[in-house]
């Protein structure tokens, strides 16, 4: 019997970020996920942005009544 998991409406991507790259950016991206055996490029880049910002962020999660990066505003 499979359960169908319950999906949270607030963690659907729906907000779309565009990036540009040079030839070059674009060729050391490719050898990386090609050496890495990365196939989602998509999930590949947008942990690495969120990893990146919460090294400046290391309370992000501590507490729900904070005002955090992450709290619903």
């Amino acid at each position: 019997m499979n359960r169908k998991k319950k999906k949270d409406i607030n963690l659907k991507r729906v907000n779309r970020q565009e990036l540009l790259f040079n030839n070059r950016e674009k060729r050391v991206i490719d050898e990386y996920c090609k050496k890495h055996k990365i196939r989602n490029k998509s999930k590949f880049m947008r942990e690495s942005i969120i990893a990146t910002i919460l090294q400046d962020y290391p309370t992000l999660f501590e507490s729900e009544s904070e005002n955090t990066l992450f709290s619903i505003r």
